[in-house]
Parts: structure tokens; C-alpha cells; sequence
């Protein structure tokens, strides 16, 4: 548009047209398959620690996080200067699979986080830069070792997108992997929950293994995921876990721990297989060990591998960006005890979540470890006694109207779950008090307002002190720091 034809046209506005034409492109040329893009129609164009700045010039508080591979939130310094010194010091960004120091230093970092009884017979395989990749690497690694083909995965399951981790996903339409039930509570397959449940869901592993008409031949590995985050937020219970494990072991099949999302801290200790004190056979990692950059890789026992040279390669095995940064990032999480801090604010904003439970009928349940969190939505209407009738129908039309009252109000969140009717928070295990409390006060009011189809209910339910601004206000406004006083 010519200079005189924009007289009058406000920074504002112009910030406006300029992020409406962004997304106008963006639906024009990208395929039907995106989604992310779809219920969050923001153009990011600055990014601190918990907060993202739209090219509108809006800001919101991210609790996506990449789906969970942020946890030390957007552009932290020590990421951002481990970047900065690889690149300063000419080092190759590309070598395949050699080593080199900034990888040395990764893999020592790495190893120095693992449990000690798994690290010390440990090795590793780095992978496509997605985690889908090390999963298909997992299951390679497996059926070499076992000579066997089969595999087991669990209801609600979520591995990844390419062929051989779908099959084990839960949403599988061509199914080649024999499926378990994934304990939880409140939509229990047994309609019992607790420690009932999950060990009836224990007896049926045992029985499909132990039964020569099960139809289910000697697997070459289990995969299973300590915390299901796309399933809908669900943890496994620790006695459920080493249940699989001594099944397992005791069958010598091995054992898979998908942590892809649960790991470097996210479920309150650094890999969520501690919670139940097991060691799996092997662990499969990516998201958040890039320290924001594509990284994935497969750590098993040594006896375990018996591939042959290239069995499972790769052109972009050796990002030295991702290492660093990864580097940098497991080490800060470790040396700063955010596991811990995870656990710890974790849990109050369960505590804080369940309270707000009671007062919003909608809100069939509240989950989650340390801060992989899950709110699922229900209809409240559906029977007329749910305490006798169980849980109540899932209600994935009033997750989306939350979800896009959150946005409206500043905060980013994702939905999952069995028919997506879950919102999910994933924020940086770097989140500060006031900033959790500011997510939960625009959590509370999206849901008023998406319940009583107005604008919320007025005024802030959860905050224990401090300001917050109004929602999606623009970033000009109001600043203490570069992106605001939530920024972190």
C-alpha cells in the first residue's frame, strides 16, 4: 500500500493487517493437516520465558510450551548463549552421526541425569531430530535383540505420527500391536479405579502374556508411557508400573518408557519413571532435551544392542545446536532443583484446580504430576446422579469454547484426551508463583465465561495478590520488563 494511502493508520492497526494477512497466507498455503495453527491464531513474533508477543502486538502467557519441549520456557540466556558459543566458535553445525566436544558434552550431561542403575550400563542412539523417530528406533532396537516382532502399547496411547508409532498410538485404525488397558480413575475400564483397577488391568497383562489362546504371541517389547499426556493427562499409578515392570521382566520382554514429554524434570522428578523407582530396558527421549531445538534419542541396556552398523541412520543425527542447547538445559534443570519446584507448585495448582472443581459442575476431573497438567470437561446435564452413574459424558464443544476464551483472555493452552475434552496445561517448569496464579485466575474466568456464554464472572477467582492486566492487552502497555510483569 503507498505511504499516502497509510496516513492516518495507527501502529496498532497496522500491527493488525500485518498479523491478519500472516494467517490469511498461512491458511492459503499450508496444508489441511495443520493444527496447532487452527484454535490458536496468533503470530508470534517475540517469546520470553513464559510469555509470547503476537505480531498483533497482543501478548499471552504460553502454557503449551512447544507441547512440553519449552522447559525452560522461550529464549532462556543459558540456552541462548550456548547457541551463541557454538556459533561463535566455528564449530560444523552439520557432522552426521561423529562426535564431537559439543556432543560429548551433551551425552555426559544426559547420562549424568539418568538413574544411576540404568546409567551405568547404558547406551545411546541419536535419531531423527522428532521423537516419532526414536520410537520406530526403539521398536527396531527390540525386535533385533528379541528376534521376535510383536509389540505392546496401551489404550490412549500417544508415540508419534510415523507408521510403526501410530500403530501403538490409541487413535490406531490398522492394528498390528495388541493393546492393554492404561489404568486411571475416572473413566476406569473396569468402572472401579484405583488400586483396584490398575491391578485388574495388571491380571489382564498377565493373562493375554500367559494364555496360548489369547491370540497374542511372545512380544519383542512393551511401550508404555509413565504420564499419558495426549491421552488425556492420565498418570500411571507406581504400583501399575512396577507391576509392568516385573511382568515384563519376568517374561523378558522389554520394557519401553516413553518420556518424550514427561522428561527433564516436567512430572516433578528429572524422568518420570523415578516416581515408581523402576529401571525400563529402554527410554525413549526427545522434546525437551533440545533445549528448544529438534533432538531425539533411544537410551537402552548395552546388552540390548546388538544393531548392525547403519541399522537405524540418519542425515540430521548430529544437530550440535540442539546438544548445546540440550546441554545447557538438562544441566539447569538439575543444578537448580526444577524437578522439585515442579513437584512443589505442581501440586498447589491441583489443589487450587480441584477447589475450583467444586464450583463448576463442568469439570469432571482434575489430573496430573508436577506440572503436566489436565482438566476434563464434562456435561454436567448428562444424568441426573452422577455420583452413582460414574463419570459423565465428555464435552469436547465446551473445551474448545474454554480453550478460545483462555486466548481471548492472554493464555495459551492445548486440548487432549479421549474426545479432546481436555485442557492441558504444559507450562515452563520455569513459571514463577505470581505466573501460576495469573494461568489459573484467566483459566477460572475462561471457563465462566465459556459456561455462562458472557464474559467471564467479573473479576479474578483464584490470584492470591499481585496484577496481572487485562487480558490480551497490547505489549506497549503496561510494562515493568521487556514483555510485562508475568513475563518471568
Amino acid at each position: 500500500m503507498p505511504e499516502t494511502a497509510r496516513e492516518g493508520v495507527g501502529p496498532s492497526e497496522r500491527a493488525r493487517t500485518a498479523h491478519e494477512g500472516i494467517l490469511r497466507r498461512q491458511s492459503a498455503r499450508e496444508s489441511a493437516a495443520r493444527t496447532y495453527a487452527r484454535a490458536l491464531p496468533i503470530v508470534p513474533v517475540r517469546a520470553r520465558g513464559l510469555t509470547i508477543e503476537g505480531a498483533d502486538g497482543r501478548r499471552y502467557l504460553d502454557c503449551l510450551s512447544g507441547a512440553g519441549a519449552l522447559a525452560l520456557g522461550h529464549n532462556h540466556p543459558v540456552v541462548l548463549e550456548a547457541i551463541r558459543k557454538v556459533l561463535d566458535s566455528g564449530a560444523p553445525l552439520h557432522v552426521l552421526d561423529l562426535a564431537t566436544p559439543v556432543k560429548d558434552a551433551f551425552t555426559t550431561e544426559l547420562f549424568r541425569t539418568l538413574p544411576p542403575e540404568f546409567a551405568g550400563r547404558a547406551r545411546v542412539q541419536f535419531c531423527g531430530p522428532a521423537g516419532t523417530d526414536a520410537v520406530e528406533a526403539a521398536f527396531k532396537l527390540v525386535r533385533a535383540a528379541t528376534g521376535r516382532s510383536g509389540m505392546l502399547a496401551f489404550t490412549g496411547a500417544y508415540h508419534g505420527m510415523t507408521a510403526g508409532a501410530l500403530e501403538a498410538s490409541g487413535g490406531a485404525t490398522e492394528v498390528r500391536v495388541a493393546r492393554l488397558p492404561y489404568p486411571q480413575d475416572y473413566r476406569c475400564p473396569f468402572g472401579i479405579g484405583g488400586e483396584r483397577g490398575a491391578e485388574l488391568g495388571a491380571r489382564w497383562t498377565e493373562s493375554v502374556l500367559d494364555d496360548t489362546k489369547s491370540g497374542v504371541s511372545h512380544p519383542a517389547g512393551m511401550i508404555l508411557e509413565p504420564v499419558q499426556g495426549e491421552g488425556g493427562v492420565i498418570p500411571a499409578p507406581d504400583g501399575w508400573m512396577r507391576r509392568m515392570r516385573e511382568i515384563t521382566a519376568a517374561r523378558s520382554i522389554p520394557l519401553i518408557a516413553d518420556e518424550v514429554q514427561t522428561g527433564v524434570g516436567r512430572t516433578g522428578v528429572f524422568w518420570a519413571v523415578e516416581h515408581s523407582g523402576i529401571t525400563p530396558d529402554v527410554m525413549v527421549l526427545s522434546k525437551a532435551i533440545g533445549g528448544s531445538l529438534p533432538l531425539a534419542v533411544v537410551v537402552y541396556r548395552d546388552d540390548l544392542d546388538v544393531w548392525q552398523p547403519g541399522a537405524h541412520a540418519g542425515t540430521f543425527r548430529g544437530n550440535q545446536l540442539a546438544m548445546a542447547a540440550g546441554a545447557a538445559t538438562l544441566a539447569y534443570v538439575r543444578e537448580n532443583g526444577l524437578a522439585e519446584r515442579a513437584a512443589i507448585l505442581g501440586d498447589r495448582m491441583l489443589t487450587q484446580l480441584r477447589q475450583l472443581a467444586g464450583e463448576f459442575s463442568c469439570i469432571g476431573d482434575v489430573r496430573g504430576r508436577g506440572l503436566m497438567i489436565g482438566v476434563e470437561l464434562v456435561n454436567p446435564e448428562a444424568c441426573a446422579n452422577p455420583a452413582a452413574d460414574g463419570p459423565r459424558p465428555a464435552a469436547p464443544e465446551l473445551a474448545v469454547a474454554v480453550q478460545r476464551e483462555c486466548l481471548h483472555r492472554g493464555l495459551i493452552v492445548e486440548r487432549g484426551g479421549r474426545h479432546s475434552s481436555v485442557v492441558r496445561l504444559l507450562p515452563p517448569l520455569t513459571i514463577s508463583d505470581e505466573q501460576a496464579t495469573a494461568v489459573l485466575d484467566r483459566l477460572a474466568d475462561a471457563i465462566g465465561a465459556a459456561v455462562g456464554g458472557g464474559s467471564g464472572r467479573g473479576g479474578p477467582v483464584l490470584r492470591s495478590g499481585g496484577g496481572r492486566g487485562e487480558p490480551g492487552e497490547p505489549a506497549e502497555q503496561g510494562r515493568s520488563h521487556e514483555f510485562g510483569e508475568l513475563a518471568g
